[in-house]
């Protein structure tokens, strides 16, 4: 019960707070111009369905390249994260071999 007060609430203080909003003739204006162009693509695409349809088959293309490409980076790095892990040791040996050359040089 106490949630749908609380929803109830929040919609009610969303709504007064975008009323208070409206007069300010700025954000007045911006919101009709907004509204305009929205109602005017939402019109344009239902006569366009095609138009919309290839519309949201290249977003979805692209998405898709953009993840394939994030994928492949998180996997680059992640090579890359266990090469760095592998490198202490590296350098651990290539410190014991120089001791090792220098020692050995001095006996």
């Amino acid at each position: 019960m106490a949630q749908s007060k609380l929803l109830a609430s929040i919609v009610v203080g969303a709504a007064v707070g975008a009323a208070i909003s409206m007069f300010d003739r700025t954000t007045r204006q911006k919101t009709i111009a907004t509204t305009k162009r929205m109602k005017e693509s939402v019109a344009y695409y239902a006569s366009h369905r095609s138009e919309l349809q290839d519309l949201i088959e290249e977003k979805v293309l692209a998405a898709k390249v953009l993840c394939d490409t994030v994928s492949d980076n998180v996997n680059t790095l992640a090579e890359k994260v266990d090469e760095f892990k592998e490198l202490p040791s590296t350098i651990q040996g290539m410190v014991n071999d120089t001791k090792s050359a220098f020692s050995s040089d001095k006996e």
